[in-house]
């Protein structure tokens, strides 16, 4: 599970240094709260004076990896400090029992669509890390079992996909005019006379020549079904599909009106996709874990937020999706970054089912 390299500022610092550092990083993602040197002088081990530790305190503020909201008031780490504090001081926790199980049980994919999947295992994660959970959504490459086409009324249908491990997509189809039970159920025996046991990227550019040549037989009304089916699997572009979930989380901590809008801010630009999905694109060369603080992208700079994301992988090793969550930028990230990877890995094997 891997996590970015050590800071060289961190060899800069003496032992002293490190825990004092860490204690102010540990009380500010417990509380938010700003902290003085003389709580700092109960809670160390070692014996030191208030007065030592506002030296300490001072010299790290000139490394700047602390400041002081206000003139009296104690010492919260900048952005800085945290990506320090992450990097080369934080000691990832291990996942409870619980926890791996609540994902477990979501992720079971029998009977499910992968949609569902996706976002049965993105609740139990936002709900467990008590933050905002993202999933980038692959395209099906399943091997297929069988097709349906279920009539709805009023020119309209359910596509019913059925992979060979259980796995089920739906879709809704708008039809032509004239189309009746019959035509359905033909478009249906079609498919499944090609589709049965292989994927449908390997079989939709076959099929689509087949109709262009008039090798298949079918009559006009069938061919535009099957035509519409095929593109509605296909989902019509080359984008993954964004699901969102446990927006609320952001808004617990939010106290001031300034911060509700920048929380606002942050919806809008998730609902839109596009700059959250560039985001992840960044995973697509990394390994493990990524840890994205504050202003480091244009995603949270206005928001102050953090983002903790796992790339995941199908059974050849292609990375085909990302989740993770977002969460304020005291978010708990010793507890929640074996969270994301967890189940990263458990929907990689998903994916990877045969």
């Amino acid at each position: 599970m891997p996590v970015r390299g050590k800071s060289p500022v961190i060899t800069e610092l003496n032992d002293r240094s490190r825990e004092i550092f860490r204690q102010i990083v540990e009380a500010y993602v417990a509380t938010g709260e700003p902290i003085g040197s003389r709580t700092l002088s109960r809670r160390l081990n070692v014996a030191l004076s208030p007065a030592t530790i506002r030296n300490v305190m001072a010299d790290l503020e000139d490394f700047g990896l602390l400041y002081a909201p206000h003139t009296s008031a104690g010492r919260l780490p900048t952005q800085a400090g945290m990506r320090l504090f992450v990097n080369g001081l934080l000691e990832v926790g291990r996942m409870a029992e619980e926890e791996r199980s609540a994902i477990d049980v979501q992720c079971r994919a029998a009977g499910k669509s992968m949609e569902q999947a996706l976002t049965e295992a993105l609740s139990a994660l936002s709900g467990l890390s008590r933050c905002a959970g993202v999933v980038v959504a692959p395209k099906i490459q399943r091997t297929l079992k069988h097709v349906e086409f279920v009539w709805l009324g009023r020119n309209r249908a359910l596509v019913v996909l059925v992979t060979e491990d259980g796995m089920v997509e739906n879709r809704i189809l708008d039809l032509p005019d004239g189309v009746e039970m019959s035509t359905l159920i033909e478009a249906g025996n079609f498919l499944n006379s090609r589709l049965a046991g292989r994927s449908l990227d390997a079989v939709k550019d076959e099929i689509a020549i087949e109709l262009e040549q008039q090798r298949s037989l079918l009559d006009s009304l069938t061919k535009r079904v099957v035509e519409a089916g095929l593109a509605t699997w296909g989902g019509g572009d080359n984008h993954s599909a964004l699901i969102v979930r446990g927006q609320s989380h952001l808004l617990e901590d939010v106290t001031a009106v300034e911060d509700l809008e920048r929380i606002r801010t942050l919806f809008e630009a998730l609902e839109t996709s596009e700059q959250f999905l560039r985001l992840v694109d960044l995973t697509q060369t990394a390994d493990g874990v990524q840890i994205f603080i504050g202003a480091e992208n244009d995603l949270f700079g206005v928001t102050g937020c953090s983002m903790i994301v796992a790339p995941y992988r199908d059974a050849r090793e292609r990375i085909v999706g990302a989740i993770g969550v977002i969460g304020p930028q005291r978010i708990n990230y010793a507890r929640i970054i074996p969270m994301v990877d967890y189940t990263a890995k458990v929907i990689g094997r998903l994916i990877g089912q045969p």
